[in-house]
């Protein structure tokens, strides 16, 4: 049975501004565009990472949805979940929506300077 544990130390927060399930789909999407979750790579079954995280396995079950619905992950049924070969998905759309911030923010007037420090207060806004 291939290794399903997540690289590195990761709990979640249960005091924190974020719900579970969004922290959970952030970690997953945070280790899929770092390359630590591969194209291919089997995600643990929601029971078992709901056991291991202490969370619900409905909690689990709608980050894993989420994941999919974004093409980040693949469920395969009994195969189970798997990272996309697209996980580059999540990149793409990054991209596209920075080139529409990038549109919007010269439609207004606004300073690269200025645009750029939007952005930075809005990405640490966690």
């Amino acid at each position: 049975m291939p290794d399903t544990s997540f690289p590195g130390a990761w709990s979640v927060d249960a005091e924190g501004s974020a719900p579970p399930f969004e922290q959970l789909r952030a970690r997953v999407l945070d280790l899929v565009t770092s390359g630590d979750l591969p194209a291919g790579f089997r995600l643990p079954p929601v029971r078992t990472l709901a056991e291991q995280l202490g969370l619900a396995a409905n909690t689990v079950a709608r980050a894993y949805k989420e994941l999919e619905a974004d093409g980040i992950v693949e469920t395969h049924g009994r195969g189970g979940t798997l990272v996309s070969a697209q996980g580059d998905a999540a990149r793409r759309a990054a991209q596209q929506a920075a080139a529409e911030y990038a549109a919007k923010t010269r439609s207004l007037g606004i300073t690269e300077a200025d645009a750029l420090e939007l952005a930075r207060t809005a990405l640490s806004l966690r």
